[in-house]
């Protein structure tokens, strides 16, 4: 082959390196672009009682909170156990335990929450209740923060969210009227 073809074809196979670099440079740039962390979507679809519990003189309530959960990320999620906590005219009215667990990337996934409210608290508002009985409106609130990690390649980033939810129920049959939850992700980088 001669001194001309030879550089010909050496100066192909460049293009063709220099045509594979940018495009894998584009790719990962479109991936970084669509990797923006945004923050999880909750949603409260019903309060299911499952028993009361006599403490004398009041009724404790065990619930099950069914919560729907969007992870819009391009990653998955995994994050460990901690406590929602349900508070009724700004006291403290019960707790509901998130278990640890994952959640694969771009999915919904159904949590069943198991949660116990205190008696005792809501005698503390005997009035406002009857009269959120009465108009079969109460209004609940609930903060949770989650922690965990996701892994985006080799790398672990870990990250916190807060959730404030706001939640209008009908006391008598636990339907959920209406809930306004926000939440807000921090990601830690090592």
């Amino acid at each position: 082959m001669s001194k001309e073809g030879r550089r010909r074809r050496g100066g192909l196979g460049w293009s063709w390196t220099s045509a594979f670099v940018g495009a894998a440079t584009a790719a990962a740039a479109v991936a970084a672009l669509s990797a923006k962390p945004r923050d999880p979507d909750f949603h409260l679809i019903s309060i299911d009682l499952t028993s009361f519990k006599l403490n004398f003189p009041v009724l404790d309530a065990e619930l099950i909170l069914t919560v729907h959960v969007t992870n819009p990320n391009v990653t998955s999620i995994n994050y460990s156990s901690t406590e929602m906590s349900i508070f009724y005219s700004g006291d403290h009215l019960g707790s509901a335990r998130v278990k640890a667990g994952s959640q694969p990337p771009r999915s919904c996934q159904v949590l069943r929450l198991p949660a116990r409210l205190s008696g005792l608290q809501l005698a503390h508002h005997g009035k406002e209740f009857v009269a959120d009985v009465a108009k079969r409106e109460m209004l609940l609130d609930a903060t949770v923060d989650i922690e965990g990690f996701a892994k985006v390649m080799w790398w672990d980033h870990k990250f916190r969210v807060h959730v404030d939810s706001h939640v209008t129920v009908d006391p008598v049959f636990l339907d959920v009227i209406d809930q306004e939850n926000k939440s807000a992700l921090e990601i830690f980088v090592r």
